[in-house]
């Protein structure tokens, strides 16, 4: 295929995937922006200020830990099974862990479990955060013209910052409300929210083709 030919295409699925990876960074930063916010108070209240502020975002670091192991778990099954359906389950199990967090009840309601259940999701979440990357990445290199590959390797990566600023746009938001009512519900809302996102990227990822590339070593 000449490379004007696979010029439309690729420029589509390049975007896809940028509107994908933002989408699961959206889920990722949300929980940073939080742990500043209210998660210190809600699932550590039994810590004093340095040490509910240090376990929060050693929580948020554990994500660092298994990033490596979803990636290389979803590289192995990519090249196996596709890019796209991988994709496709690593937004949906980023979508999922976010989307629970939202419904987490809190130490005040559960004890010890609470604060498990949040490193539990925060797992899921840099489980599917490491497929993400590379999957995305790979997706966009295959469709692109031989002399564009690092100019579409380089759209999924647009996806991080933009997550990042529309997870800090909503939690801003929602943090006008009073403080007793954003601590009670309000802080919630923008990972319950981020089913719509997800919603949205699934159904973009799920009609693309699968990469020309995987296709021939099939």
């Amino acid at each position: 295929m000449h490379d004007n030919a696979r010029t439309k295409p690729a420029v589509k699925v390049a975007l896809a995937t940028m509107i994908g990876t933002a989408t699961e960074w959206y889920d990722y930063f949300l929980y940073g922006t939080a742990s500043a916010l209210v998660f210190e108070k809600l699932f550590f209240p039994n810590f004093s200020q340095v040490a509910g502020s240090m376990a929060v975002f050693a929580v948020f670091g554990i994500t660092l830990v298994v990033r490596p192991v979803g990636a290389a778990i979803f590289g192995h099954f990519g090249d196996r099974f596709g890019r796209k359906s991988m994709l496709a389950v690593s937004i949906l199990v980023m979508g999922i862990g976010t989307f629970l967090i939202g419904l987490l009840p809190t130490y005040a309601s559960i004890g010890i479990a609470a604060p498990l259940a949040l490193v539990f999701l925060r797992v899921l979440q840099g489980f599917a955060v490491g497929g993400e990357y590379g999957g995305a990445t790979t997706m966009a290199i295959e469709y692109a013209p031989a002399n564009r590959r690092g100019l579409y390797a380089a759209i999924p990566q647009m996806g991080n910052p933009l997550g990042m600023l529309l997870g800090t746009i909503s939690l801003y938001l929602f943090a006008q409300l009073p403080q007793a009512q954003f601590l009670a519900w309000g802080w919630r809302l923008p990972f319950l929210l981020s089913a719509v996102m997800v919603a949205i990227g699934l159904y973009i990822r799920l009609n693309i083709a699968e990469t020309p590339a995987f296709k021939r070593a099939q």
